[in-house]
């Protein structure tokens, strides 16, 4: 059944990368990972151009340590191709206007194409948007042809919305699910195709964006008042600035007014908060810009020193469930949250309480020396020891990745799924298959869905095509009691369970919030 909720180059990169490398995985987050080294190394390239090479090593360093973008570089997911799209896109057509070389401007809107083929449309539309209108706050505007030149234009277009015609071709009515479902309908929270996923509040959301690219977001803030109080619009010098500002502060302010927003909505806007914070780290001169920083890891060390003595209830309610959606999904579904015991995290906070700690130390050291050491020293230790802290905190943002993902994971019943069912047999899931995603990939069946309409598949479920995929509580009764063997893999409570009211249900097993029954004898 067709799978229309996001564009195929993410999916493309991984069969290429299992063609190449095999199904596993390390194959799979390969791609995501190494689209999140070339986020990190296009994001460096620009801060050079800008900065030179100390500026883009802050920049580069900044993406890297920010922690949003860090543990999405993990995930199976398409917000680091997007990213990297996104920030090579700005590289070159930056670049290319002030250096007047068109042909960089023609290969950064293609790149913009792309980011829309990996995630979304609007990665095609509104970066032209941003650039557009800070040539505009300059009276630059024109020739458009400039900063729009047709060729770029042309592979802009046929890159980010050709693949649409063969999709409205294949399946009807895409283009609009894609355009007025998934985006207006979506914005305005008056969806026909609904998903489970829980939106954030406007003040969730600023949070969990803004402290994703903590500390790096102190620096990029003064950096953008400083632009605006000097009007640098008007400075044709600063127009790479007053674009990057632009642009992070578009992302934040367009998701915080819409009524849908989920964490990773932010992460579009990285790349350009690291930039303009190693402008900010350029720029800074007193002592009271390394006093906030210090202030900052003292008030991280002291909260992460808090949640380690705690009973845990409010990190994993206040943080975990801002951040984690899968949590967000099974709250509003009167599930428990699919999520390790807080004592898996206990260590994570400690370690995290102590590097914050011995960060907010060092600064403490570089403020009481300011007027001792030389203004090359006054700059250049105080941003190590920033960067060296956040470096240091990924190993915990890492484990705690895995922590989540390993108490998540389907792989467990999946294989145990695939080791007992035998040909004859009929897989059902009970709920949407997403929330299980690698069950099939696990256990080599392929289940019917039951219940399972509220997802990212409800448009492909109207298709002819997946009456056999998706099913209803009848169906499955039916099928119970038909004689065949039927096995149930549910992420539901036992007693919100279809399966609650089939006669000699048996658990098998469960485990990662999730149960799988069979109808046979003990």
């Amino acid at each position: 059944m067709p799978y229309l909720d996001k564009p195929p180059l993410l999916y493309a990169f991984a069969a290429l990368a299992f063609a190449l490398g095999g199904e596993g995985e390390g194959t799979a987050r390969a791609v995501p990972a190494l689209a999140g080294l070339l986020a990190v190394g296009a994001t460096a390239w620009l801060g050079a151009r800008l900065l030179g090479g100390r500026g883009g090593f802050v920049a580069g360093a900044a993406l890297l340590t920010s922690a949003g973008f860090f543990a999405f570089s993990r995930y199976v997911r398409p917000e680091t191709l997007f990213v990297a799209s996104l920030a090579g896109g700005f590289a070159l057509a930056l670049t290319g206007l002030a250096e007047q070389r068109r042909g960089r401007v023609v290969a950064g809107l293609a790149l913009f194409g792309i980011a829309a083929l990996a995630k979304d449309p609007l990665g095609a539309l509104a970066p032209p948007l941003a650039i557009g209108l800070a040539l505009a706050l300059a009276g630059r505007a024109r020739p458009i042809g400039r900063w729009l030149p047709w060729p770029g234009l042309l592979a802009l277009v046929v890159l980010a919305f050709g693949w649409w015609l063969l999709a409205e071709i294949r399946t009807p009515g895409f283009v609009w699910y894609t355009v007025v479902d998934n985006h207006v309908l979506n914005a305005v929270g008056a969806r026909r195709f609904p998903d489970e996923d829980v939106p954030l509040s406007a003040d969730e959301f600023l949070a969990v964006g803004l402290m994703g690219a903590a500390p790096w977001i102190i620096p990029a803030v003064l950096t953008v008042w400083s632009l605006a109080r000097r009007r640098a619009w008007r400075e044709p010098q600063e127009m790479p600035w007053v674009v990057l500002a632009l642009w992070a502060a578009g992302v934040f302010v367009a998701a915080a007014l819409s009524s849908f927003r989920l964490p990773h909505y932010g992460l579009p806007a990285y790349f350009a908060i690291a930039l303009l914070a190693a402008r900010g780290w350029e720029e800074q001169r007193g002592r009271g810009f390394l006093v906030f920083h210090a202030a900052l890891f003292a008030a991280f060390a002291l909260a992460c020193g808090l949640a380690w003595g705690s009973d845990g209830a409010r990190f994993m309610d206040s943080v975990l469930g801002a951040t984690d959606v899968a949590a967000r999904k099974s709250a509003a579904a009167g599930q428990a949250a699919p999520l390790p015991a807080f004592a898996a995290f206990r260590p994570l906070l400690g370690a995290a309480a102590l590097v914050f700690a011995a960060g907010a130390l060092a600064l403490g050291l570089c403020v009481v020396a300011f007027n001792r050491v030389s203004p090359r020293a006054r700059r250049l230790v105080p941003l190590f020891a920033v960067a060296a802290v956040m470096l240091a905190m990924l190993p915990s943002v890492s484990a705690a990745l895995s922590l989540v993902a390993s108490h998540r994971s389907v792989s467990a019943l999946g294989r145990e799924l695939g080791r007992r069912a035998e040909s004859g047999d009929v897989v059902v899931h009970e709920g949407p298959i997403e929330n299980s995603g690698a069950l099939e990939w696990y256990s080599g069946r392929r289940p019917v869905i039951v219940d399972g309409r509220r997802s990212v598949l409800a448009f492909g479920a109207l298709r002819l095509e997946a009456r056999d995929v998706f099913r209803d509580a009848t169906w499955l009764r039916e099928t119970w009691l038909s004689g065949r063997r039927v096995w149930v893999v549910s992420v539901r409570a036992a007693e919100r369970s279809v399966v609650a009211s089939l006669p000699g249900a048996r658990l098998v097993g469960a485990a990662a919030g999730r149960s799988l029954w069979v109808n046979e004898p003990r």
